[in-house]
């Protein structure tokens, strides 16, 4: 038995949501703690961490002219809250309002969430008989993050300084012949662990020393960071969930964030949805994985700008070793 997949018509103008407002236990918050720009909404800048439940105001643009001409019946838009960590769904439909734009409400429960939560918006559609088909999303997500003040997209890096021999953290014993470990797993944030025990690191990492040293340390925090996009890329890429027809979806979090941000570089030459498919089937079926190596590597490091960190630290040597001549 054979199963044929068939292509419908999907929206070619931009679907576009916006949260303009919010409230935490119904009452009204100021408008600092929403980024427009960065698409984010800062919950925990209320300063309080009683808080019950957060109802965030949200409004959509369609393109309507193409949803009046098109084959599109029954339109309907959606906005999805979910969370990884939590494993946590919630979907509430936007009415159409008088001006055209599409308007509406979603709850934040704060016993379902942890971390980080991300705000879709889908609009389905019935094509022929069929209901329910997505036919167009803001390819921007939003960033409902219940722990920051500030709402900033990229979060950075953990950073965790561990003694790897230290009996206190049996599981790095193993690795402490390494001056850094990065781990993927475990949180909403990758981590990545210097390891204070290795002669000199934690020397080396610290304020102060000479140029030279300072181009050094520069060099080998690109280094770090190279291997921490590296790593991230390719957890990203192996967690990836599939929809019916095989299409990987996006996972969401930091994941998607590091996706999005690579893999203009790993495949330049697509568009990010055929660009995250490539990688997936190079990852799924062998084929182009090793080729697809090389390319990660170059996305990662001129992630982590490694060439103009190795070129400062060879110029500092160079002149070092003038200066002594």
């Amino acid at each position: 038995m054979t199963t044929s997949v068939r292509p419908y018509p999907t929206l070619a103008g931009s679907v576009e949501l916006e949260v303009v407002g919010a409230a935490l236990d119904g009452r009204p918050q100021l408008l600092d703690m929403i980024s427009r720009q960065e698409r984010v909404v800062a919950l925990h800048l209320n300063e309080r961490s009683d808080w019950r439940e957060a109802r965030l105001e949200l409004r959509a643009r369609l393109p309507q002219r193409e949803l009046s001409t098109g084959p599109w019946q029954k339109v309907e838009c959606v906005a999805v809250l979910t969370e990884g960590v939590t494993n946590s769904r919630t979907l509430r439909p936007l009415r159409r309002a008088s001006d055209g734009s599409w308007a509406g409400s979603i709850t934040v429960e704060r016993d379902l969430h942890r971390v980080r939560a991300d705000l879709d918006l889908f609009v389905t559609a019935t094509i022929g008989d069929v209901p329910g088909r997505i036919v167009g999303t803001d390819e921007n997500p939003w960033i409902v993050d219940l722990t920051a003040r500030t709402p900033l997209r990229q979060r950075t890096l953990e950073i965790n300084e561990v003694d790897f021999g230290d009996a206190d953290v049996p599981w790095l014993s193993r690795f402490k012949e390494l001056p850094w470990l990065v781990e993927t797993s475990g949180g909403d944030v990758p981590t990545v662990h210097l390891n204070l025990g290795f002669e000199g690191l934690k020397e080396l990492l610290g304020s102060g020393g000479s140029v030279s040293e300072k181009a050094l340390r520069g060099s080998i925090a690109a280094q770090i960071a190279a291997e921490a996009w590296t790593a991230m890329f390719h957890s990203a890429i192996s967690e990836l969930e599939l929809d019916d027809d095989g299409t990987p979806q996006w996972p969401g979090g930091w994941r998607e964030s590091v996706l999005r941000i690579m893999l203009p570089d790993v495949h330049p030459e697509l568009p990010p949805a055929d660009a995250l498919f490539e990688a997936h089937s190079s990852r799924a079926n062998g084929g182009g994985w090793h080729e697809l190596q090389s390319r990660i590597q170059y996305a990662a490091s001129r992630r982590a700008k490694v060439s103009r960190s190795l070129s400062t630290a060879i110029r500092s040597l160079d002149r070092s070793k003038e200066a002594r001549a």
